[in-house]
């Protein structure tokens, strides 16, 4: 039996937990939707739910997590739009959470280095 990934099990714990909140808060996720998307903001943000908790699925089980992890940095790099978006549409608001908004966008690359790492080294 392999041992435990703390990698992989944060990496799937922040995308699960994520892809709950869509579900459970979902009006925040709702307003970042990009408005050229066709159908209801609402079925987006379900949409990305659901395929963050199966990406998230994917990178905590051994068998899957390499495709999982190249999966995650994709979904990753998909959300950039929306977190881009999320960071103009609050230029209105007080500046801790134009910060946090705008904080989002470059925290991108480095779920992006990290899923691609994980991937790389579940493959060797």
């Amino acid at each position: 039996m392999s041992r435990p990934d703390p990698s992989a099990t944060l990496l799937a714990g922040l995308l699960i937990g994520a892809g709950a909140l869509h579900f459970a808060r979902p009006a925040p996720f709702d307003a970042i939707v990009p408005r050229n998307l066709p159908g209801s903001p609402r079925t987006w943000t379900r949409l990305s739910g659901v395929a963050e908790c199966a990406v998230g699925a994917a990178v905590a089980l051994p068998a899957t997590r390499s495709r999982g992890a190249l999966a995650a940095a994709g979904l990753f790099l998909a959300v950039l739009p929306a977190n881009i978006r999320m960071a103009r549409d609050w230029d209105h608001r007080p500046t801790p959470y134009r910060a946090a908004a705008w904080a989002r966008v470059p925290l991108q690359a480095p779920l992006v280095g990290w899923a691609l790492r994980l991937s790389a080294r579940t493959r060797r």
